[in-house]
């Protein structure tokens, strides 16, 4: 059974000069870090499902960015949000999320 976070973050200050790509590799590593029990996908080059709605260009800030997340276990959006930006870099947060 798979469980479905959508969350809404920021990408503000230093952070806005980061890449589209590099932000994928950046919430990978916080996902990993945060020992969130996320579902990889099963092809030869694996990689955890997640998906970012749109990507900024660089040097634009946004507060209102929506990703999405497929779990292996169920996990409250709570503790989603508290894991996750634990590990975070200043400059991009977690500011809601909830289970569809």
């Amino acid at each position: 059974m798979k469980f479905i976070i959508e969350f809404k973050f920021c990408k503000c200050k230093k952070m806005r000069f980061i890449s589209h790509l590099d932000l994928m590799r950046l919430f990978m590593r916080a996902l990993r870090r945060a020992m969130i029990p996320v579902m990889i996908t099963q092809g030869f080059n694996p990689h955890p499902k997640l998906s970012l709605k749109r990507a900024l260009k660089l040097g634009i800030e946004s507060d209102n960015e929506i990703g999405q997340v497929i779990l292996k276990e169920p996990l409250s959006a709570e503790e989603f949000i508290r894991r996750i930006n634990a590990v975070l870099p200043d400059g991009v947060r977690v500011i809601s999320a909830r289970i569809c």
